[in-house]
């Protein structure tokens, strides 16, 4: 295989675009190089995070990589089937495979990045032509994948009491930890800011609303017109909103509101062994509670009698809601960051509001 063909091949596995055969030959490395201790694969730690970036952007577009399985029951618990492991086993994967092949993953970095910037009177600027996501790293250590059709500028030296970069389009950032100077993101209708966590931030300029979800951490969001620029996760602005993990914020331009609610699709934060056999359905909704990161109320008097015998693998959070409500007779509704369960008890059924 040349470098440019290999180069190719780690271009599709990160979009996600392999065939079965190419797929099958990333696992072929994998196999050959799995005894061997990650200290020798000689693979540099910036290209560690830049692949580690890209393994993270696929999954996160497509947070959902397999449709619910059958239900069937098994002995031992699929592992592979938690989505936190999935990620670390795919991650593993990569690095410990391409560990032989440093010299194409490196031309695949400077690949990946090297269009995308410029620096102009101290402003470094990142702009996104191409139809991938870029990887870069910020001066402070911090990782960003850019968007197509996006563009970040902060100064050169990101210099200064506080980290500022200014956001047009959307990026994903994992900002390296610094409680002494936070990390600000500014778009045109929000400022963004962190002391060292991971989360999204979606504002295209004329788009009637700007977006912020969280993947990890504490992040604090604020109308950037009203923004006071010494608040944080620890102190936040009186007119902003603090976001936790699987939770986002959306601003209208119409309504100039900030919107706190679930992301879409939820992840797994803390997994779970979701296996119950004849159990308390509180302790099933404790599961999903610790697991998700999501507060989940129901008539504990009404089903305090009520037991289960469910498994959960691969469904959403808001598919294993639905199939546990099945079972119960129940309806759940969704206000805000909020679920609640409605139910008269393991006997009748309620009847669910009209649409």
């Amino acid at each position: 295989m040349t470098e440019t063909e290999f180069y190719q091949l780690l271009q599709r596995y990160l979009d996600d675009r392999c065939t079965p055969a190419e797929r099958a030959q990333v696992a072929q490395w994998y196999n050959r190089l799995q005894e061997q201790e990650l200290a020798d694969s000689k693979l540099p730690k910036p290209t560690q995070q830049a692949v580690e970036a890209a393994i993270w952007q696929r999954l996160r577009l497509d947070p959902v990589a397999a449709k619910p399985t059958p239900r069937v029951r098994r002995l031992m618990p699929d592992l592979w089937r938690q989505p936190t492991l999935r990620w670390a086993a795919g991650l593993g994967l990569l690095v410990l495979g391409l560990g032989g092949l440093l010299p194409y993953a490196q031309h695949w970095r400077a690949t990946s990045t090297a269009t995308a910037t410029s620096i102009e009177a101290g402003w470094t600027r990142h702009r996104n032509t191409t139809q991938q996501v870029q990887l870069f790293q910020l001066p402070d250590a911090s990782r960003v994948s850019l968007q197509p059709g996006s563009s970040l500028r902060y100064t050169t030296a990101l210099a200064g009491p506080r980290r500022e970069v200014y956001l047009d389009g959307e990026a994903f950032f994992q900002v390296h930890k610094n409680p002494q100077r936070p990390f600000l993101v500014y778009t045109s209708q929000l400022v963004t800011t962190v002391l060292g966590t991971s989360f999204d931030v979606k504002a295209y300029p004329g788009r009637a609303q700007a977006l912020v979800a969280v993947h990890e951490g504490k992040v604090s969001v604020q109308p950037r017109e009203t923004a006071q620029l010494n608040a944080t996760p620890m102190h936040p602005a009186k007119l902003g909103v603090l976001l936790l993990p699987n939770q986002q914020v959306v601003y209208s331009l119409d309504s100039r509101r900030l919107k706190k609610e679930l992301v879409d699709q939820p992840a797994v934060l803390v997994p779970q062994a979701f296996e119950f056999e004849e159990r308390p359905v509180a302790e099933v909704f404790a599961a999903l509670e610790k697991a998700y990161g999501v507060p989940i109320h129901y008539d504990q008097q009404k089903l305090a009698g009520c037991t289960v015998s469910i498994t959960f693998y691969d469904e959403s959070l808001f598919e294993k809601l639905s199939l546990l409500c099945k079972s119960l007779s129940a309806y759940y509704t969704l206000t805000d960051t909020q679920i609640t369960i409605h139910s008269t008890g393991c006997q009748a059924s309620p009847t669910p509001p009209h649409s």
